[in-house]
């Protein structure tokens, strides 16, 4: 099978093999993304590789953000794909290999390849949030993917936790203005302006002309080694997390919550401050059969994403449900 990975920055062609319940990734490249050339035209180098890497082209799977209808298979004008307006990739596809392909967005992808793959692995409602760049989740309902009427389910970043905070999704307050790097680099700066004012000085920031430096990744390396300024920041950060999160529990009522990228990295900066504010604000009978797990596939899940998808329907009928 193969998998295409379809980023703003890079792209990656997959080759896998399906052994019983799981994935050998047998082969993968990656290229950059050409924003000078046509859509069609990169997708016809991704097809180029695959082409060099296995003669197998009868299931191929795509991950790429969105927006995009993954029932009609079109990719719709994703904001770091230029260009890319109203590509019908499925049916391109189709017409150079036959076959089944089948698109989803990035996150309904990694939620899918953790669910059959890795953290959420035997569950049957499971949620997967992104928890990155960015806030986006998938979602795993009666061992089925959900992608809601127009693929819009899973869009938990848009959530208003706050009246006022950190930007993100186009909205303050928002999941993932708190939650996400960009988040956590907000939440920095407004700290450190604050202790800026009172003549104080912060450790993850030499001074305010350095202010545009301030990262998620700068302040998590203050907070590791105990500086208690960044570690108030994942309290926050934390916090918000929790309280996102008692929303999606008590709501669907997952088993388990499997959550990436800086969660992965950093549970051990966030969870104490998640875990008091879920008690505080779930139903005592939906946190009680729920897990929050970090992501298991780490930095190989776009490769098992990509993959996951051209499972979806290939190997077990139609396993998404609209």
């Amino acid at each position: 099978m193969i998998g295409f990975d379809i980023g703003g920055t890079k792209c990656a062609v997959c080759i896998g093999e399906q052994i019983g319940d799981d994935i050998k990734i047998i082969s993968k490249e990656t290229i950059a993304t050409d924003h000078f050339v046509s859509a069609y035209e990169m997708i016809d180098r991704l097809c180029d590789i695959a082409d060099r890497l296995t003669n197998d082209k009868s299931c191929i799977g795509i991950s790429c953000g969105g927006p995009l209808d993954s029932e009609r298979g079109i990719i719709m004008s994703p904001p770091n794909l230029k260009g890319w307006d109203n590509i019908e990739i499925t049916d391109y596809l189709k017409k150079r290999y036959g076959g089944n392909v089948t698109l989803q967005n990035d996150a309904n992808a990694c939620a899918v390849a953790e669910w059959k793959y890795g953290a959420g692995k035997g569950s049957r409602n499971m949620l997967f949030l992104t928890f990155g760049t960015g806030l986006g989740a998938g979602l795993i309902l009666n061992s089925r993917l959900y992608t809601g009427t127009n693929d819009m389910a899973g869009e938990v970043g848009h959530i208003r936790l706050s009246a006022f905070g950190p930007v993100g999704y186009g909205k303050k307050g928002s999941f993932e203005g708190f939650c996400s790097g960009g988040g956590l680099a907000q939440l920095g700066t407004m700290m450190a302006e604050e202790k800026w004012q009172m003549g104080k000085t912060v450790s993850y920031c030499k001074n305010r002309t350095e202010a545009s430096l301030i990262t998620a990744k700068a302040i998590a390396e203050c907070a590791s080694k105990g500086h208690e300024d960044a570690k108030e920041i994942f309290r926050i950060c934390g916090e918000k997390l929790g309280e996102g999160l008692a929303i999606l529990i008590d709501i669907l009522n997952p088993e388990k919550i499997v959550i990436g990228s800086i969660y992965a990295r950093c549970s051990d900066l966030l969870c104490e401050a998640m875990n008091n504010t879920l008690k505080r604000e779930c139903l005592g009978a939906a946190l009680d059969v729920c897990r929050v797990v970090p992501a298991k596939l780490g930095e190989s899940i776009g490769d098992y994403a990509a993959l996951s998808v051209a499972t979806l329907n290939f190997f077990s009928g139609s396993s998404i449900s609209h």
